[in-house]
């Protein structure tokens, strides 16, 4: 039996050996390293060459567009809201029962100008009416009795007048003899008496001339004051019936046959069948230009488009006004526009209050520009045109839009083809087929 110490040695690798076995291990992976670079380098040089193709130019194939210089006059596309012209809330004038009602009072009824919408009973107007004529009549036959009395005091003053001259007359005649003792004192106070007598008469006729005089005035002033109750009277009665004051579409109907209203009650609402305000905005910059090129932007002409379904229709309107102040809200002005049609047919056909419309209005004139697509401009101020097959690049300002399309001026010749494709590699130099001038069915 060994001892235990040697029993533990025989167990273990000695340090030796262990050295000697990583040695080896090394030696391997070396020769295995070496085996591979040794191969990859006899592949390399003993592969076949691979014969090279030619680099080949890419050519791009575009569209291009002529360049024409010419004035320009582009439409400003905006959107607003249609509004009516004339909108009246119609109320009863009088108060009553309602008898009749027109069949086109109703909502969305279309009602002509004149047209008879409602009828209230008139009984109580039209007695008021002969009440009224009847107190007139009265008046106007005391007043012919009031001037009967003036005519009659008029030719009582008249001679009484003629007696007091002569009384008077006779008193002179008698003054002058006295004195001669052909008549007595007692005659001569007679004549005074009879002179002073008729010359009280003559006041008296005066007096009450001057009174009827003035009964006639006040019974003048009563029968003016009974016309305008005759005519009020009459006015009533006319109002008990309600009539369309234009041609109009109906909405907010409240009445029916039978029903009660009073005075100012509201009845319906019309708003003008004929004529419509679109209302849009502009901006500052767009106002402003319009403005300075016409003069005025009231007045201008505008094309209304309303898209109903997918039929749209275009109405012509005219700027009327401007509103008075500016909202910051809506950053930009508004403006007014009226659709006007006379004929009631054709105005069934408008746009309603309140529908979205699309609004073109010119801008102004941009003098010597050229017309080209937003597509042809590279950064902000780039564009390409073709000159001997390849690229060209030319600067220059944008002064306008037109639509999709730009207004610009720079360092272009009238003629030069601009291109209109978008190409990834667009620069100078490089290389392109004009579509327009290819031939039919070639290929790039």
């Amino acid at each position: 039996m060994k001892p235990p110490g040697e029993i533990i040695t025989a167990g273990r690798p000695t340090l030796l050996a262990r050295v000697a076995r990583a040695a080896v291990m090394l030696a391997l992976a070396a020769a295995v390293l070496g085996a591979g670079v040794f191969a990859y380098d006899y592949l390399k040089r003993t592969r076949a060459e691979v014969p090279r193709r030619p680099a080949v130019e890419r050519v791009w194939s575009v569209r291009t567009l002529p360049v024409v210089f010419t004035d320009h006059r582009p439409t400003l596309v905006t959107y607003g809201t249609a509004t009516p012209s004339r909108r009246v809330d119609l109320r009863a004038l009088v108060s009553g029962e309602i008898v009749s009602v027109s069949p086109d009072l109703r909502e969305g009824g279309v009602v002509d100008a004149g047209e008879e919408l409602l009828r209230i009973d008139e009984f109580d107007y039209q007695g008021a009416r002969v009440e009224a004529r009847a107190n007139l009549a009265e008046a106007l036959a005391r007043l012919a009795e009031i001037e009967a009395k003036i005519a009659l005091e008029t030719d009582g003053l008249a001679a009484a007048r003629t007696q007091l001259d002569i009384a008077r007359r006779d008193l002179e005649r008698v003054e002058k003899i006295v004195a001669r003792g052909a008549v007595s004192e007692k005659t001569v106070d007679d004549r005074r008496m009879v002179e002073v007598q008729r010359a009280e008469a003559v006041t008296q006729r005066e007096n009450q001339l001057a009174i009827e005089r003035a009964r006639a005035d006040q019974q003048r002033a009563a029968i003016e004051r009974l016309e305008w109750r005759v005519r009020q009277a009459e006015r009533d009665v006319a109002s008990t019936v309600l009539h369309a004051p234009f041609d109009a579409y109906v909405s907010n109907v409240t009445v029916q046959p039978g029903r009660l209203v009073g005075i100012n009650d509201a009845v319906a609402t019309l708003v003008d069948a004929r004529s419509l305000d679109v209302r849009f905005v502009l901006t500052d910059a767009e106002f402003g230009r319009i403005a300075d090129d016409a003069g005025s932007v009231v007045g201008r002409p505008v094309t209304v488009t309303w898209q109903v379904g997918e039929t749209p229709r275009s109405f012509a309107a005219t700027v009327e006004r401007v509103t008075p102040q500016i909202e910051a809200a809506r950053g930009g002005i508004e403006v007014f526009a009226r659709i006007a049609d006379a004929d009631m047919k054709s105005a069934a056909l408008l746009p309603r209050p309140g529908a979205f419309v699309e609004v073109a209005i010119e801008d102004k004139a941009y003098r010597d520009t050229a017309q080209v697509p937003a597509t042809a401009l590279y950064g902000t101020d780039t564009l390409f045109v073709v000159v001997d097959e390849r690229l060209a690049p030319r600067r220059v300002e944008i002064v306008g839009r037109s639509g999709n399309d730009l207004l610009v001026r720079g360092d272009l010749a009238a003629g030069e083809r601009v291109v209109v494709t978008r190409i990834t590699e667009a620069g100078e130099g490089v290389k392109v087929r004009d579509e327009a001038a290819a031939p039919a069915g070639g290929n790039q």
